[in-house]
């Protein structure tokens, strides 16, 4: 081989692809639909297309300590689909619980050399210089999740619609106050942590509301945990003595939000999740709490940057595309869950 045509795979390891939207090209090379001991992963077995074994490749991965259920998912389901394939060895290194510790892992697993590497950042500017350099030590970096400012720092950016998750929990609840007859509602708002994925939830769910002519009238930021989210909704619950909608961003922190809530006696309004946990999809069929909907932001995205960073260090592409090459971007729907349609997603509860 040539020095060019050395260089020519080299790039189009490193930055090939356009971007892509939606979920359904992922079908290729992975899928949702077959939970594998409260994971979600698709066998790598078969014998066509990309499932077809291929050559050897290591695969880095690096997330965030798993100190809730989203996130435990996240690491479970990174490690069950490189199980899947007989032609990956994956190497994990601890996250650690911030940013600091992980980019000192980063920098050992880097040196390691691995054919590719996964990371969900706990903070993408933070991190973002850790990426760089991997990808200018010509490892490929996924980006999984949390986005690097720089566009540089990845191959592939594959991540939840942050803004289309609030989009969906306000056109649910502006929908439903319409239908209620109330003109001038009373919305509260529970966030996660002030990073850039919980500012563009917010964004979305301001821009779907005022097609209503609705707006929060109190917001709160959690942590994504369920004390934090106790914390916060008690201070909600106590700001606003009557209230019609509420949207919490996520469904761990809802085990706290609902804590407080029943603790303070409330039920005269109605309440939207966010990420699609088992036990929210649960309640929701129930229907036995102020808890109608959620909406989703699965930690399956774990599983498909396994598959996608395996075939983008094979150097193949995903079967159902006609390019050559994995796209640069995949950004995954969010979906609307309610009582009418829950069942349908059990299999995606985590």
């Amino acid at each position: 081989m040539t020095q060019h045509s050395r260089d020519l795979s080299r790039r189009r390891l490193l930055f090939g692809g356009a971007a892509v939207g939606a979920a359904t090209l992922l079908t290729a090379c992975t899928s949702n639909e077959t939970p594998a001991a409260s994971t979600q992963t698709k066998a790598a077995g078969g014998s066509e297309g990309n499932n077809a074994p291929g050559k050897k490749v290591v695969i880095g991965f690096s997330a965030p300590a798993a100190d809730h259920g989203w996130m435990g998912a996240i690491h479970a389901n990174a490690k069950a689909q490189a199980a899947a394939y007989s032609d990956v060895e994956f190497k994990e290194v601890d996250g650690g619980s911030n940013s600091e510790a992980q980019r000192s892992t980063l920098g050992t697993l880097i040196a390691q050399k691995p054919d590719i590497i996964v990371v969900l950042p706990h903070d993408g500017k933070e991190v973002n210089a850790v990426a760089l350099q991997a990808m200018q030590a010509g490892i490929p970096i996924v980006n999984l999740d949390r986005a690097f400012p720089d566009a540089l720092a990845s191959r592939l950016v594959i991540k939840g619609d942050n803004y289309g998750m609030g989009v969906s929990a306000g056109h649910f609840i502006g929908k439903m106050l319409k239908d209620k007859g109330i003109a001038n509602p009373v919305i509260g708002e529970i966030a996660g942590l002030e990073i850039p994925l919980t500012v563009e939830r917010s964004e979305g769910f301001k821009a779907a509301l005022a097609t209503y002519g609705f707006s929060v009238r109190n917001r709160r930021s959690a942590e994504f945990t369920s004390d934090s989210g106790q914390r916060e909704a008690s201070q909600l619950l106590q700001a606003l003595p009557k209230i019609d909608a509420v949207w919490n961003h996520d469904d761990d922190q809802g085990i706290g939000v609902l804590a407080a809530i029943k603790q303070a006696n409330r039920s005269e309004f109605f309440m939207v999740g966010g990420a699609g946990s088992k036990l929210a999809i649960d309640a929701i069929k129930a229907d036995n709490t102020v808890l109608k909907a959620t909406v989703t932001y699965n930690p399956s995205m774990a599983s498909s940057a396994i598959s996608l960073a395996r075939l983008i260090a094979q150097g193949r592409g995903m079967g159902d595309l006609t390019e050559l090459q994995v796209p640069k971007e995949v950004t995954l729907a969010s979906e609307t869950i309610t009582k009418e349609n829950a069942s349908s997603y059990d299999k995606l509860g985590f």
